[in-house]
């Protein structure tokens, strides 16, 4: 028995087909929450005539590793940068293989291949959607190097397992938290868990600088490495030259990389950063709404959620996960609807084993991981930021009931 109240009857025509829509105007995915607290010091900052890597990254740097708890925390341009990065100075290279997930954002396993390592992949558990440490264990071979663990949409992997798994095979662990800002494992804050931790701040992020990413360590050698990589291998940064009274000469001590974050990026994350904790609440007023509706709906799954001092979901991406086998039509056709009806729902992830390059460069096959093949053709992400309303997410929910009872094979 279907046990969803719905508010809308059958004849209820979707905006797809030329109804009318839940919503008279759209309604974005994610967009960022910024107000003048940023602005001004983004202005500031500008008048100060200092605009690259300078005073205020430093600043945003330390109070990042404050936060999360880590000893250094090295700003980059973007997570990817922070992720090819942790590859770099861990030795991987030609030769390498690195196990991720595939239920992920390329660039996870894109910059294994910038360092000429391989990618493998493992398959995923179907309730948290995070790698499955008993599938790492199976991967590893004499060639693994490491592990980037990702915390698919803010809920952290299973740490205690893979730092077991890693230290058992002399395995390098490199968090990919892009998702997981304000993430809590055990108690502890993701960023002060592994050796290296890699954080985004792209646009539609819980902490945005618009593009830019930090890297966290508790290693003093692995920092100063960053430092130097990050910075195209210059023994000294920009503003420690122009800042001197003497003169600094700049060597090439590695041949790096052009990754630092400016002063002007990092003057939206000084703000942003402050204000986590109280846009992480806002973020869970509107997953209270989504999970009241959808929690106890047989053919529709979500992500666990918890929230306490020992485990805390960031809550970066809240998920649908379909039943297929339930509907007259694919995923995309619901997420098309959803669309239509001016509702900014997106797809987090295709599974990358079914792209065109990782399939046809390693052959690979759907049934390969098949846990992550079928969540990729079963999932589906629904609008959440810090600014949406209760009223915004009740409309999402109107919208969601409008299309699945639409398209319903049993009702």
């Amino acid at each position: 028995m279907d046990r969803l109240k719905m508010p809308f009857e059958n004849t209820d025509l979707l905006a797809i087909e030329g109804g009318n829509p839940v919503r008279e105007s759209f309604l974005s995915l994610a967009p960022p929450s910024i107000d003048g607290d940023e602005i001004d010091e983004v202005v500031d900052t500008l008048k100060s005539g200092w605009l690259s890597t300078g005073p205020k990254t430093m600043r945003f740097e330390e109070e990042f590793a404050k936060y999360v708890g880590a000893k250094y925390a090295i700003s980059v341009n973007s997570c990817t940068a922070g992720l090819h990065l942790s590859l770099v100075v861990s030795g991987i290279g030609a030769g390498d293989e690195v196990i991720v997930t595939p239920l992920t954002f390329c660039a996870s396993a894109n910059v294994i291949e910038h360092v000429n390592a391989r990618p493998v992949f493992v398959d995923i558990d179907p309730s948290t959607l995070n790698m499955s440490p008993a599938a790492i264990e199976a991967a590893i071979t004499p060639r693994t190097r490491g592990i980037i663990a990702v915390h698919y949409g803010g809920l952290a992997c299973d740490m205690d397992e893979i730092h077991q798994i890693c230290n058992k095979h002399g395995l390098t662990v490199i968090e990919d938290a892009a998702h997981a800002i304000s993430t809590k494992y055990k108690g502890r804050m993701v960023g002060s868990i592994s050796p290296l931790t890699s954080f985004s701040f792209y646009a539609n992020k819980n902490l945005t600088t618009g593009e830019g990413g930090m890297i966290t360590t508790d290693d003093a050698g692995l920092a100063d490495k960053l430092l130097v990589y990050r910075l195209h291998g210059l023994g000294r940064d920009a503003w420690q030259r122009f800042t001197s009274r003497r003169y600094v000469p700049a060597e090439v001590v590695y041949a790096g990389y052009k990754y630092n974050m400016t002063d002007i990026q990092a003057s939206l994350g000084l703000h942003q950063l402050r204000k986590q904790e109280s846009l992480l609440v806002r973020r869970y007023e509107a997953a209270k709404v989504y999970d009241e509706a959808f929690s106890t709906v047989d053919y529709l799954r979500t992500q666990p959620h918890p929230n306490d001092e020992i485990d805390r979901h960031a809550m970066h991406l809240y998920v649908l996960i379909f039943d297929m086998d339930q509907f007259s039509v694919s995923r995309n056709q619901i997420l098309e609807a959803l669309m239509a009806e001016n509702i900014g729902v997106s797809l987090h992830y295709r599974s990358l084993h079914t792209n065109p390059f990782y399939r046809d460069k390693y052959g690979y096959k759907p049934e390969d991981y098949p846990v992550a093949y079928r969540t990729g053709e079963q999932i589906l992400s629904l609008p959440m930021s810090p600014r949406l309303t209760i009223e915004d997410a009740r409309d999402v929910v109107k919208a969601v009931h409008k299309v699945i009872r639409h398209y319903r094979t049993c009702v």
